[in-house]
């Protein structure tokens, strides 16, 4: 009997493995163990075909301010260096961040012209903690802001993103935090000391944004209950009632117990719970139309990171573990 298709498209390219950063914990052996990984698993034939290229600027600066996309191009040209004590930038790591975002909406628009229900954009290096006028935490430009950008230029008036990454999303935070079209969601460990200190519950809007960012800080060494049941009891019923048009995730590995930078307990299978919990609500809310896409963010546990992803792949195939 043949095996039917994989439903999900997976945006790849071996231009990821650019942006070769060293002993850097974001570097390219993260998308080699999770190439490999998916490999291994069974996962990467049978697949929708979803061409993407380098993100245009003016979706770039939907989100940027043209000046940080200028003076970040400029520095890539120079021979790159550093934006901060943890971000870098090498000649052609522009090049890669755009494609990375470029990743992302071509993810966007696969799910919203009916090519697939779902997508998962697994470009590097993250982005969501890059403001609109800063890069920072190992980020260039905000893939998963940008793809929300892009969702609300093409008509669409309510998209929810939820961030699972062990960091707090503050870039995301920035660009959508004084409207009410975007419900950002964050499940990150927070504490005196933690990067990059933001995502406090007090933090919830502005003006017309007001209610429209739920951040719930957690403190070290949470396990798969604990972020299923701040899913059940806090971000799937701020979902439902908000009935978003679009689910986007920005997917970070890094609350993975082999993580070593979390500090959290998060197993392959809490990742494929989330991720399961994500694709019912989609499929479940008429507005979505089961219309998902999952943005790759942290995870520097290469093995962790190839395996976890695999679990939300087959969750948003639909297949689980089996």
């Amino acid at each position: 009997m043949d095996r039917p298709p994989h439903p999900t498209a997976l945006l790849r390219s071996p231009a990821f493995l650019g942006h070769e950063t060293g002993g850097h914990p974001e570097n390219p052996r993260r998308t080699l163990a999770i190439d490999a990984e998916l490999e291994r698993a069974g996962l990467l034939a049978d697949r929708p075909e979803v061409p993407f290229g380098p993100a245009p600027v003016e979706a770039v600066t939907r989100v940027h301010d043209s000046r940080y996309v200028d003076a970040i191009a400029a520095a890539a040209e120079q021979g790159g260096g550093m934006l901060d004590a943890d971000t870098v930038v090498e000649p052609d790591s522009v090049d890669v961040a755009l494609l990375a975002a470029g990743a992302a909406l071509a993810g966007v628009d696969a799910v919203l012209d009916g090519v697939v229900s779902r997508a998962f954009a697994l470009g590097r290096p993250p982005g969501h903690h890059a403001t609109p006028a800063r890069g920072m935490g190992f980020c260039l430009f905000n893939s998963v802001a940008i793809a929300a950008a892009h969702a609300l230029h093409r008509g669409l008036e309510r998209i929810l993103i939820v961030d699972w990454d062990v960091h707090h999303g503050n870039g995301t935070q920035d660009a959508f935090y004084a409207t009410d079209r975007v419900l950002f969601c964050s499940v990150h460990r927070h504490g005196r000391g933690f990067y990059p200190g933001t995502g406090a519950a007090a933090e919830r809007g502005v003006g017309q944004g007001d209610g429209y960012t739920l951040n719930v800080p957690l403190p070290p060494g949470q396990d798969d209950a604990a972020y299923a049941r701040v899913f059940a009891d806090r971000i799937l019923p701020a979902a439902r009632a908000y009935r978003p048009e679009l689910v986007l995730v920005s997917a970070g590995f890094d609350a993975h117990a082999a993580d070593p930078l979390g500090g959290m307990a998060v197993t392959d299978a809490g990742f494929a719970a989330l991720a399961r919990s994500l694709v019912a609500l989609a499929d479940e809310e008429p507005t979505c139309s089961g219309r998902l896409v999952a943005v790759l963010e942290g995870g520097y546990d290469p093995a962790a990171l190839g395996r976890s992803v695999a679990a939300v792949v087959r969750e948003m195939d639909g297949v689980g573990s089996g």
